[in-house]
């Protein structure tokens, strides 16, 4: 298996398609969607291109079934890529315990350096670097414009590949993100367990840690959050990335979304919103 196309229907005019390849950053298949808007026929195009990084227990079809992405991609002529959020497969460890927020599903876009991870959860190399060439190879994407935003734990991941990245990723966003793994119990487990015990080894993979050393976005950064999600206290604090960013002199804009919570209810209802920040910067 190298590239093969799992499913395409019509949407909006363009042709929202699943594909699954076998990745070298992680060593296994790898699926993955994509949403061509009709701009995408004309002869010779080249459009920019949205990645959205999934959170804890989804893969690429949470979003694709639930995001309501489709009709405002197609009016404006963006391409929108949904990713798995870890390696799947025989062979691929996940956690013992089988616990939610670590192991399969919850790969938190990072390069595995512990065993038994290091093998396969490669998400940081996969994001970064493979997925956007594939889409190169194989779709009318632009290169030059790209940008990237998720949820959660995929917010993490956008938050800290297009700080990492400004000159790949233009455009930056994000959905309730884990914006400091490195001070919450979703990151202490996920980074201690991928990366090792020692905090340092965490920075790399942690926005506020990022931005305090020096790390800057292409451009001006949009989140929201939900007023009423259950993890926003504990898990999510974007107070430490709305400090960090003002101390950076970093142009972010925080929303906090009374009576929202944490589910595709509150993204899809931000959803175009996120889409035109994107299309008006890319």
């Amino acid at each position: 298996m190298t590239f093969e196309t799992v499913s395409t229907s019509k949407a909006h005019g363009g042709t929202l398609g699943v594909y699954r390849h076998q990745s070298t950053a992680t060593g296994t298949g790898m699926t993955f969607s994509v949403f061509l808007p009709p701009q995408a026929e004309a002869p010779g195009a080249k459009l920019p291109v949205l990645f959205y990084l999934s959170g804890l227990t989804c893969t690429h079809a949470n979003v694709t079934d639930k995001g309501e992405y489709r009709r405002i991609c197609a009016e404006l002529g963006l391409i929108f890529v949904a990713p798995d959020t870890s390696p799947r497969g025989e062979g691929v460890a996940d956690d013992p315990a089988g616990a939610y927020d670590f192991g399969l599903g919850a790969g938190f876009y990072v390069n595995a350096t512990e065993e038994p991870f290091a093998a396969h959860y490669r998400m940081w190399d996969y994001i970064a670097h493979e997925l956007p060439a594939l889409m190169e190879d194989h779709f009318p994407i632009d290169p030059a414009r790209m940008g990237i935003t998720g949820h959660s734990m995929g917010g993490h991941g956008a938050l800290t590949l297009g700080l990492t990245f400004p000159e790949t990723f233009k455009s930056l966003s994000a959905f309730a993100p884990i914006v400091a793994p490195g001070q919450v119990p979703w990151g202490h487990k996920a980074l201690g367990g991928y990366l090792g015990q020692d905090p340092a080894a965490w920075r790399a993979n942690d926005a506020v840690a990022l931005i305090e050393d020096g790390k800057r976005p292409a451009g001006d950064v949009l989140v929201d959050q939900g007023g009423a999600d259950s993890f926003l206290v504990e898990q999510l604090r974007p107070e430490l990335l709305e400090a960090a960013c003002k101390t950076a002199g970093i142009d972010l804009t925080l929303r906090l979304q009374p009576g929202y919570d944490h589910s595709y209810n509150f993204i899809s209802t931000f959803m175009e919103d996120h889409i035109r920040w994107h299309a008006q910067r890319l």
